[in-house]
């Protein structure tokens, strides 16, 4: 694992194509921003688990599963933040 420092306002890069940026630390919580092209598909840890356990089950995976506007678990937060 790799781990870095950043302060507010400072991004990583991922390769060419994904830029992860560190908005904001209020006490424990991080928020972080993720650019990346519309074919990556990005998902918080739990959502990401919880979609292969369902590919699990339900067998092979569907390609509107990991899409980015088709996917309906994923977690998208508006401009207030809310998600």
């Amino acid at each position: 694992m790799l781990v870095l420092t950043r302060k507010t306002n400072q991004s990583i890069m991922i390769g060419d194509d994904v830029e992860v940026s560190l908005l904001s630390v209020m006490g424990e919580k991080v928020r972080i921003g993720i650019q990346a092209p519309k074919e990556i598909p990005v998902f918080r840890k739990e959502i990401y688990v919880e979609i292969q356990r369902e590919r699990g089950r339900a067998g092979p995976p569907r390609p509107d599963v990991s899409s980015e506007a088709g996917d309906p678990l994923r977690k998208r937060e508006g401009p207030s933040g809310q998600g």
